[in-house]
Formats: C-alpha cells, sequence, structure tokens
C-alpha cells in the first residue's frame, strides 16, 4: 500500500524574476509524485501530476507573489488514486515569492561618457507574468518603490569603487573627464532580510581618449611592429629582385640574339 512508499527529500525552492521551480529527491521507481501547493488564503493547486521528474514549474500557481506557501510533495501509484487512503507526502519549507525570489541581472541598454559625466540606462529583467494586454510585467512593475537600482563605478584599472542609487532606469554620475571607467548596476531591495542583492549585470567600461595600446594591450603593438617590419622590408627587397630578373631576361635576349647572329 502507500504506506510502503518513500517520500519526497532534500525538497528546495529555486526563484529568479519569480520563475519559481521546486526541486527534490530521490528519482521514484513503481511510483510518481504529484506536487500540490498550499497556500494561507487560496485553494491547493495540484501540478506535475503523476510526473517520474524530480522538478516542477510552479510559477503559474505562485501568481499572489504576496501570499506564502508550502508544498506536499505525494508518492502515489496511479492504480490506487482512487482509494480513500491519503497517500504518503513530504512538506516543503514555506515560501513567499515577494521576499524571496532572486533579482535577476539588470540590462544596459546605453551608457556615454561625455566630458565629465558618465550616463548608463538600463532596463529591469522581465517576469513570467502578463499584463491583460499580454505584454509581460516587469521586476519593477511589481516590486514598485520596494525595488532600488545601485550602479557600481570607479576608474578602468583602479580598485577603489564607488556607487549611486536610483529607482529610476538612469544614471548620471561625474567623473574625471580624462580616465576611462568601469561599472556595472545591480537591483536591490532594501526592506528584504535575504536576499537583498540581486544578480550584477555585465560590467561595461568606457573608451573616451583610449589609445589601441591601452585597449588591446602590447600583443597588438608587437604584431603591428612585425607587420610593419615585413612591409618595410618587402619594399626594399622587391625592387632589388625585380631589377636582377630585368637584368638577367636582358642578359639573356642579348646572347640569345648573338647565337642567332652567328649561326
Amino acid at each position: 500500500g502507500y504506506g510502503e512508499l518513500p517520500t519526497a527529500v532534500n525538497i528546495t525552492w529555486s526563484s529568479i524574476n519569480f520563475k519559481t521551480i521546486l526541486q527534490w529527491q530521490p528519482k521514484p521507481s513503481g511510483y510518481f509524485y504529484t506536487v500540490e501547493i498550499h497556500g494561507r488564503t487560496s485553494d491547493v493547486k495540484r501540478k506535475c501530476i503523476l510526473t517520474s521528474e524530480t522538478e516542477c514549474d510552479v510559477t503559474d500557481v505562485l501568481r499572489n507573489v504576496k501570499e506564502t506557501y508550502t508544498a506536499h510533495i505525494l508518492s502515489v501509484r496511479p492504480a490506487e488514486m482512487d482509494n480513500f487512503e491519503e497517500p504518503p507526502f513530504a512538506v516543503s519549507e514555506k515560501f513567499t515569492p515577494y521576499s524571496q525570489t532572486l533579482i535577476g541581472k539588470p540590462e544596459i541598454k546605453d551608457y556615454s561618457q561625455k566630458g565629465s559625466k558618465l550616463n548608463v540606462m538600463f532596463k529591469d529583467p522581465l517576469t513570467p507574468y502578463r499584463f491583460p494586454n499580454g505584454s509581460f510585467q516587469s521586476i519593477q512593475d511589481i516590486f514598485q518603490h520596494d525595488l532600488e537600482y545601485k550602479l557600481y563605478y570607479w576608474k578602468d584599472q583602479s580598485s577603489g569603487k564607488k556607487d549611486v542609487t536610483t529607482k529610476s532606469h538612469n544614471f548620471e554620475v561625474s567623473v574625471d573627464s580624462e580616465k576611462n571607467y568601469c561599472f556595472y548596476v545591480q537591483g536591490i531591495i532594501p526592506s528584504r532580510r535575504e536576499n537583498r542583492n540581486g544578480q550584477e549585470s555585465m560590467v561595461l567600461c568606457t573608451s573616451v581618449g583610449r589609445s589601441i595600446l591601452d585597449e588591446y594591450g602590447t600583443e597588438v603593438f608587437i604584431i603591428l611592429a612585425v607587420i610593419a617590419v615585413a612591409v618595410i622590408t618587402l619594399a626594399i627587397v622587391l625592387p632589388v629582385v625585380l631589377c636582377k630578373r630585368k637584368k638577367a631576361r636582358e642578359a639573356r635576349a642579348v646572347r640569345e640574339k648573338e647565337l642567332l647572329n652567328g649561326v
């Protein structure tokens, strides 16, 4: 009967930008799993019914992102689904998407360094949830004023970082007009106890007044020097070779003429 079936262990929630995957162990043999999502104020919803997998995408049943949920992972045999005995199950830790989902990487849309001003524009990560018109909601649409962004920036080839904070999607900071700067953007939710800092965007650097040597290093300088030497050498050697060939042709033509006259 059901009492003989093993129950799930190592149950974990994995959630980025509100896309949430439930994972557990072990791989079933001779039985299946069914996931039930229980909310404090919402009806029980079933997902991944009679699955032989050990993970389940539960994003669409967590739409009330401020609700606190638990997952019951039932161990079942299909032939016994209709009997009145409750199957064995394991219960996950509590999960609240609004306070626990990880904030993903912002996308840098544009940046420039003009004079002593560094401007950086970025956009929010999108969530799997949609507006009525079908467009995807961003994390800013869900978190509203709880979400802010930090720009970390520093002089190229320096380790001293500075940072500024905004709730918009644009940064403008004062910099040294003669130096190049590198930077990245990170979402932050200050009210959280855990997972306050989101994932960092890619690091980008400005190139104002940057020479080829600064940009690519000594390797390119060496390659250019070798090419220059080769071109100069060719410019010297080629005329000499062509001149010798011309003289050789003229000498051969003279000998052939002498032979013909002798005949």
